[in-house]
């Protein structure tokens, strides 16, 4: 089933929103091998904010590959294309 272009926007978008939830989540936190660690709790909320967001990116390189091939262009291209798109409604253009 061929992935729809906004499909690939849309899953972009979540990727980077898991990413950027890893990101708070470390300066929250601070380094897992500062004196005293993180807590059970921590670990559990990390682990779990990176996994998601490795499988999501996993889901968004997968769709690429699919989109590419059905669309006939470069991996490479349609990437930067979504990528693009992302941060132009992101930012405020044409479908924000």
């Amino acid at each position: 089933m061929t992935t729809l272009f906004q499909e690939l926007v849309a899953k972009e978008r979540a990727a980077e929103q898991a990413h950027d939830r890893v990101e708070e989540l470390r300066g929250m936190y601070g380094s897992p091998t500062q004196q005293g660690g993180w807590s059970p709790r921590q670990t559990e909320t990390y682990n779990t904010a990176l996994r998601a967001w490795r499988d999501l990116a996993r889901e968004v390189q997968v769709a690429l590959a699919e989109y590419a091939r059905a669309q006939g262009e470069k991996r490479g291209d349609v990437e930067e294309q979504v990528k693009k798109a992302v941060w132009h409604t992101e930012s405020g253009g044409a479908g924000a």
